[in-house]
Formats: structure tokens, C-alpha cells, sequence
């Protein structure tokens, strides 16, 4: 005998046809179909008030509709076995425990039921649904049901809407899940409302009212879902779109932050001018602009891409530079392009802009999680010297150059060895050098200081490597007519001078120009000391550098190739350079015979010499020797041709 015929006393359903001839899911399903009114007003009545009517009444329809067992499965297989009555009592059964289920409060950290979510369906959008409002006993039994459990609410459906008896009700109720049907059945009993309230149109989910829901907060949430909608949808065509080069995931750049024509072209890499071959040999102008798109994949337009975009928006993991004075914003234009190819172990591409030099190199794969550098360099007013070379590569200490197309021979010669010969670089069919050692100035003992020198047929022009993308042009001679270093005296001064570069490095130095200004006699026979002046000018104009240095002869000062002394040195000072071509220094020197002297020496220019403070002492003509004392401290001055006295360099 089927065990839940014993808890439904109701008159079994009529099915059409020959029962014998329907299956389980069929028979549930005539049950639903039949009772399917009654069904949902159970499931209203034991879900909690709590949920609102609307809530209530759609969900009551979803508890019933998803109450039908599934076909050819032997899930509930003790439930309706040719029995209509028991048909609908499983059918019921069903529509009680998901009521009860639904109920139930969620927990924060435990995974809630999907009975006790909103229904996935009925839907109905824009309108509120709730049954026919009625009298006051009515509102008084649905605030007593809101007070009650659930399985205290389903006790007092089944006794007062199904007329069952409190055993058939604690049976149902068990197996429904409830844990304690007696408990259940006692709160029950606590509630006093006539049993005839629950068949009122108060509680009937199928018979209802509409109304609309709440207009001005529906249009804000349809404004508002639009609005997501449509960001979503841009956010997602930017993210998926394949601009690999141009900001794609693979790239080392930082993501679009704006989107402007003028700008999207000067980052157009099929936009990049280019400069024909053979072009500077007939340009009125000897400068980077000359120079022709160069190396093996300057049609490479993922690389340029890439390139590019770091430089308009350089991520995290580009390492950046600049040289000071060096705006580092995106380009204005469409750039030109001097180089893109492969050096080493990095594909590097070289811009100019006409203000500025960019370099971009990464790794040959472009594999964006080994990073990118960009580097920066000031080049504007480049003429045909300063526009001979360029930096592609610094690896491990070595230096390779890109070379400008009229350079036809490139060779190597170390400043601290005036009287070695100059030796043969090799170069690339594409003007990239082989790889030579870097200037080893930072040493404490400067063994050696290499520095490139280019030749184009007219001349013969040292460069050497300051840190920087541009290397620095040296020079000898007077402020106002500096010449290309030549012949053994030049070289010998430089050999002495070489190592005081480093404190130049990384300033943007355009040119540094190194001449003896004054030649002096020792005191007790001593020799000849040669007074220099250094000045190293920047692309900026700004931040320039000027040392004075005191050469004694080798044989008192170490040998050929020992440093100078800096007798003074001065920043952004006009002393030195073309329009201020005069200087004066002094030192503390000291005899071999243990004696010391304030020696001092001025350009040309200068008429007469006085010392003051610790030391006093007066000279005719530039130059001035004056007996001291260990730690004596001298105020310099000078006196000029047109009367007006200036003090000393600092």
C-alpha cells in the first residue's frame, strides 16, 4: 500500500482515460494539473509573509510547477503507485518541504538552496502581483502566520485547508523534513483563527491584482543598467581589441588613456617618416634629420608599434631615463625613424622629433615580462660633429654606436695612452660598431679611458661615452676657436685630463673643450706647470661645468699620464666659454725642497694678480708666485685691460 495514501483523506482526483494505463509521472502530473489552485495556495500560506506577496505568490507557482517528479527515474519511487489519491499527496508533499526549504534564513558563510533565491520563473516585469485584500480577520491571521514557525504554519494549513487529523499531519510534516511535528502541532493550536479564514480570496496566489511598480525608480535602474551596459561593452572592445604594438597585452606600455587623432597618428607606426638613403648627400642640413631609416626591421610595424606606445605611455615595466632638461612626454607628430633592428640579445629602435632622440629596446622576442627601456637625450641645434654617432647599445661595461652616414671610418683610441695609434672598429653594413670597452674613469686608478673617434673624410673627431644616448664631442683650443684634438701635445693634456670627465657624466653634455690658458714658471727652478681650463657645455645650455687644473711637469707629478689638479671649478658660470673667454686660479704647491707657494695664473686678459687674507702678494701680468705656509688660504683677484678687477673661478 502506498504510505502516503494514509495521510490524504481528500477524494481522489478523476483522471481521464484507464488509471492502470498511466505511469507514476503521469499521474503526478493529472494531480497537479487537477489540484494545481489548492497546491499553490499551501505553498503561499507556509512560505514566510516576510518575503512580501509578490515574492510570495510568484514563488508559490515555482514550488508547484517544479513539484513534478522526474520521468523514467526512480527518485521518489515510494510515492504515487496507481493510487490518485496518493498521486496528489505526493505532489503536495513536495509543494510543503520546498515551502519550508524556502524559509529558512540564509547564512553568511553557508551555500543558500536555490528555493530560497527568487524564482528563475514565472516572471513578470513592470507590474506587482498580490491577491484580493479583504477583511480584518484576514489581516489578522497573516500577521498570526508572520509570527509562527514554518512547520507551525504548515500544522495549521494541513489541519484547517486539507482537513487533516493531527497524526496524518505530524506524518506529513516528517516527511517533509521537520525535525519535531509535535512542537509544530502545539504552536499550532496556540493560533485561535477559524480554520474557515484559509479558503478566503486573501490567501489565493491565482486569483489577483496588479499594479505597476515603482516608475521613477525603474527608469533610474533601466538608465543605470544602459549605462553599465555600454561601458562594459567599450571597456571590452578596448581590452579584446588586437592592437598588438599599440598598446596590446603583449606590450610593455601602460593602458589607453585617451583618444585623440593628432595623437593617435604620431603613434601610427605606418605613419613614422622615414628618410631616403642617399638623402644627405644633397640636404642642406648636416644633422639627424639627414640621417636614413637604417637596420633590419624598420618594417617591423609590431616593434615601431610597441616602441611607440611605451613611449607615449610608459608602464611599470619600463625602465625610463632622460638626460636633464629632457622632456619626456609622447611625441607631437609622427616621428622619424633612424634605426630598428637587432643588436645583441635586443631589438632597439632609435626616434628623433626634432627636439629629442628616443631610444626603445626590448628583449628579440619581445617577451613583455623581461621589461623595456626608454631612454631619452636632448639633441636640438645637432650640427654635422654632434650628429655623428649615436648609442644603440650598453651591455656589461661595452658600448656599440650607430654611426651617421657620412662617417666612412671609425676607430678607437684610449686617452690615457697618447702615444698609442688609433685602432680599426669594425661596423655593420648598417652603421652599428662592434662592441668596445666603455670608459673605465669610475675606477679610482683610471687605467683606461676609450673613446671613439670618427672619420669623415675631412677630419678626424673624438666622441666618447658620458652615460649617455649622444656621446661627447672633445675638443682643444681656445673658447673662441675650439679645434678637433691633434697631434701629441693636445693628446698628452687629454691623457691628464681625461679622467676628471667622470664628474660630468650624466648631465647632458653636449661638448667639453679643454685648453691651457697660461704657462707658468716654477719657483727654485721647478719646471714648467701648464694651467688648463675644461668646460663642458650641455644640449640645455643651462647646468654647463668648468674645471681649472693645475698640471705640474711629469717628473714632479707622477708621470705623463697622472691627472691634473682641480684648482677650481664653477656651474652655469660663463667663465671659460666664447663669451667669457678668460679664467683665474690658484693652488698650494709645494717645493722639493719642502717649501710652499701660492701659485696662480690667469688668462691673458689679465693685467695684474694680488693676493690676499692668509697670503698677500701682488703680480704684473697674469701670473703670480707668492711664499705661503702649509694650510694657507688666499683671496685671488684680477685686475683686466679696461680697469675692472675679477675675482677668481669658483
Amino acid at each position: 500500500m502506498c504510505p502516503h495514501c494514509e495521510l490524504n483523506r481528500r477524494p481522489p482526483p478523476a483522471f481521464p482515460g484507464k488509471p492502470a494505463e498511466l505511469t507514476d509521472a503521469e499521474r503526478a502530473e493529472a494531480a497537479l494539473t487537477e489540484h494545481y489552485a489548492r497546491l499553490a495556495r499551501i505553498g503561499y500560506l507556509v512560505l514566510p509573509p516576510s518575503l512580501g506577496r509578490n515574492r510570495r505568490v510568484l514563488t508559490a507557482h515555482w514550488l508547484v510547477q517544479r513539484s513534478l517528479p522526474r520521468a523514467h527515474t526512480p527518485e521518489h519511487a515510494g510515492a504515487p503507485h496507481g493510487d490518485p489519491g496518493c498521486a496528489y499527496a505526493y505532489v503536495r508533499l513536495r509543494v510543503v518541504r520546498s515551502a519550508l526549504t524556502a524559509g529558512l534564513p540564509l547564512r553568511r558563510f553557508a551555500r543558500p538552496r536555490r528555493v530560497q533565491l527568487p524564482p528563475l520563473l514565472p516572471q513578470v516585469w513592470g507590474l506587482r502581483l498580490f491577491p484580493h485584500s479583504c477583511g480584518a480577520d484576514e489581516l489578522a491571521l497573516e500577521r498570526a502566520l508572520s509570527e509562527m514557525s514554518g512547520p507551525g504554519r504548515a500544522a495549521h494549513v494541513l489541519r484547517g485547508l486539507e482537513g487533516l487529523a493531527d497524526e496524518e499531519v505530524g506524518q506529513v510534516l516528517g516527511a517533509a523534513g521537520v525535525a519535531d511535528p509535535a512542537a509544530a502541532l502545539a504552536e499550532a493550536d496556540r493560533l485561535t483563527a477559524p480554520h474557515a479564514l484559509l479558503a478566503s480570496p486573501e490567501f489565493d496566489p491565482c486569483a489577483l491584482q496588479v499594479r505597476p511598480t515603482d516608475l521613477p525608480r525603474r527608469r533610474r535602474r533601466a538608465r543605470t543598467f544602459w549605462a553599465g551596459l555600454c561601458a562594459l561593452a567599450v571597456c571590452g572592445t578596448l581590452v579584446l581589441m588586437p592592437r598588438d604594438g599599440l598598446g596590446g597585452p603583449h606590450t610593455a606600455s601602460a593602458p589607453l588613456y585617451s583618444r585623440n587623432a593628432a595623437a593617435e597618428q604620431a603613434l601610427d607606426p605606418r605613419a613614422v617618416r622615414r628618410v631616403p638613403a642617399g638623402y644627405w648627400r644633397s640636404s642642406a642640413r648636416s644633422d639627424f634629420t639627414a640621417w636614413p631609416a637604417r637596420g633590419d626591421r624598420t618594417d617591423d610595424v609590431r616593434l615601431l608599434g610597441r616602441a611607440l606606445a611605451a613611449w607615449a605611455r610608459p608602464g611599470p615595466a619600463v625602465a625610463s631615463s632622460a638626460t636633464p632638461g629632457t622632456p619626456v612626454g609622447p611625441p607631437m607628430g609622427p616621428p622619424q625613424l633612424l634605426y630598428a633592428g637587432e643588436v645583441g640579445p635586443a631589438a632597439v629602435v632609435l626616434f628623433h622629433d626634432g627636439l629629442r632622440v628616443v631610444r626603445y629596446a626590448e628583449s628579440r622576442d619581445a617577451d613583455p615580462s623581461r621589461g623595456a627601456v626608454l631612454d631619452f637625450a636632448r639633441v636640438d641645434g645637432a650640427d654635422e660633429v654632434t650628429a655623428s654617432a649615436l648609442l644603440v647599445q650598453r651591455r656589461d661595461g661595452r658600448v656599440r654606436y650607430l654611426t651617421a652616414p657620412w662617417v666612412r671610418e671609425v676607430f678607437v683610441r684610449d686617452l690615457r695612452a697618447p702615444r698609442a695609434p688609433a685602432l680599426p672598429l669594425g661596423r655593420r653594413a648598417d652603421g652599428v660598431t662592434d662592441a668596445l670597452t666603455g670608459p673605465r674613469g669610475s675606477a679610482p686608478e683610471c687605467e683606461r679611458w676609450h673613446a671613439l673617434e670618427v672619420r669623415d673624410g675631412t677630419a678626424a673627431r673624438l666622441m666618447t661615452d658620458l652615460g649617455e644616448l649622444t656621446p661627447v664631442h672633445l675638443t682643444s683650443g681656445p673658447p673662441s676657436a675650439p679645434h678637433d684634438v691633434s697631434g701629441r701635445a693636445e693628446r698628452e693634456s687629454w691623457a691628464r685630463t681625461a679622467c676628471l670627465l667622470r664628474t660630468m657624466r650624466s648631465n647632458g653634455v653636449r661638448s667639453v673643450n679643454s685648453w691651457a690658458y697660461a704657462e707658468q714658471p716654477l719657483p727654485e727652478g721647478g719646471g714648467s706647470a701648464l694651467w688648463f681650463c675644461t668646460r663642458a657645455d650641455t644640449w640645455r645650455g643651462s647646468g654647463s661645468r668648468v674645471l681649472a687644473q693645475f698640471q705640474a711637469p711629469p717628473e714632479l707629478s707622477g708621470g705623463a699620464a697622472a691627472s691634473g689638479a682641480v684648482a677650481a671649478r664653477a656651474e652655469d658660470s660663463p667663465d671659460c666659454g666664447s663669451r667669457r673667454p678668460r679664467v683665474l686660479a690658484g693652488v698650494l704647491w709645494k717645493s722639493d725642497a719642502g717649501r710652499w707657494y701660492v701659485l696662480a695664473a690667469g688668462s691673458r686678459q689679465f693685467t695684474s694678480v694680488s693676493a690676499t687674507g692668509g697670503v698677500e702678494g701682488r703680480a704684473e701680468g697674469p701670473l703670480l708666485a707668492v711664499p705661503a705656509r702649509a694650510g694657507d688660504r688666499a683671496r685671488l683677484d684680477g685686475l683686466l685691460a679696461d680697469g675692472s678687477r675679477v675675482r677668481a673661478l669658483r
